[in-house]
């Protein structure tokens, strides 16, 4: 007899800070809980029309990147509530299939929500069916998560710092709030090692004494990368110099073309990678956009970002938690970047107490405990 429990994470492709943490807990379950715990990721568009995931997916990374004021506008507009429930309504029942013929062909003894568009049906499935599956809701936003998280009343949530957690216990509506700290892959709960270190800096070709800059920005590379390249080269700083372009055709091509005209034998250019964590360990600085997922992995290995770029609601909180604490610069004109990254490599007393800030913050990654209490509330 299989004493194993089910558990659904639940997720949609829009952008990486999504299924970023599902993936995070399904691995540290199936590392540490294999006994005990039958994970699995469930992508709520898998038997949707294409046209479909290209309107809501491929449409949410593209404005991002060429478009963020129509993006910023959309966000807005939903924020309405009745705007918001007829969009979480008009999309419901492109996954609802999916998910009730999983559901019920599965039985899960949990569901873990990890997007906001993921949790109507949800409900209504389970409502339809009169199952008794527990539900419980990842709010992947730590500061500022839209509206439409809070349609259904009465959620188990889980969330990433405690004043959401607060806001969200004054708003009376029934809601159960649980405060972690914010949920990485397991492996950036530990920096590496300074022998490990300079071994990654040999395996990738670094010169070991040279300070590193790492230019990132997820699975769709920085916005305004190119720009920001040519910015940093021009100004012929005395460091070495890493691009992550991901999946971005354009910027990897471009990238490439400035390293050719600049003859900059200290820029070393990425595409899509799965070594991100090995690149921000041996960096000095990170230049990136503030999307939540990167900012917290940057901040868990010690490492100091600066933010060129964030998207205005949705990743406001995440600025200012950066400035108000002073982990971090946010420098959004290109053209006084490399002046702030010199700052930074030159000026050790400088580059020291945003270290120190960072240290004195405590940062923590949350996937131990937020799996762990997964798995309890199961068995209660």
């Amino acid at each position: 007899m299989n004493s194993r429990k089910k558990y659904f994470f639940v997720y949609l492709k829009t952008g990486g800070g999504h299924l970023a943490p599902a993936r995070a807990i399904f691995n540290y379950m199936n590392n540490h809980f294999p006994d005990i715990s039958e994970p699995k990721l469930i992508y709520g568009f898998e038997k949707t029309s294409r046209w479909v995931q290209y309107i809501i997916e491929d449409g949410y990374r593209m404005l991002q990147y060429t478009g963020k004021w129509f993006f910023e506008f959309l966000y807005a507009i939903n924020k309405i509530p009745i705007i918001a429930r007829i969009t979480c309504y008009l999309i419901a029942p492109f996954m609802s299939k999916y998910l009730e013929e999983s559901i019920l062909n599965e039985k899960p003894d949990k569901i873990v929500i990890f997007h906001f568009f993921c949790i109507i049906p949800i409900y209504r499935i389970i409502k339809k069916n009169n199952l008794s599956i527990s539900v419980q809701t990842v709010i992947t936003d730590p500061f500022t998560p839209h509206p439409m998280w809070f349609l259904v009343k009465n959620q188990n949530f889980i969330v990433f710092s405690k004043g959401l957690a607060e806001r969200i216990i004054r708003k009376k509506r029934g809601y159960v709030v649980h405060s972690f700290p914010f949920v990485l892959d397991e492996k950036y709960s530990k920096s590496l090692s300074k022998e490990e270190l300079v071994n990654v800096k040999k395996k990738f070709e670094f010169v070991p004494d040279k300070k590193i800059i790492l230019i990132v920005g997820g699975g769709d590379g920085i916005p305004k990368g190119e720009k920001i390249l040519n910015e940093l080269l021009k100004s012929k700083l005395n460091a070495q110099i890493a691009i992550v372009c991901g999946k971005n055709e354009v910027l990897l091509k471009g990238a490439e073309r400035l390293k050719s005209f600049f003859k900059a034998d200290n820029l070393k250019i990425y595409g899509y990678v799965d070594f991100i964590y090995e690149l921000v360990n041996i960096s000095d600085v990170v230049i990136t956009k503030c999307g939540a997922s990167t900012i917290m992995e940057i901040l868990n290995l010690k490492r100091v970002p600066i933010v060129n770029d964030y998207i205005w609601e949705q990743e406001q909180g995440n600025v200012d938690y950066l400035i108000e604490k002073k982990l971090g610069i946010y420098e959004p004109r290109i053209k006084n970047l490399s002046t702030a990254v010199r700052k930074l490599l030159e000026d050790q007393q400088l580059f020291s107490s945003y270290s120190e800030n960072i240290s004195n913050e405590k940062i923590e990654n949350g996937v131990a405990a937020v799996s762990e209490y997964i798995i309890d509330k199961t068995n209660l």
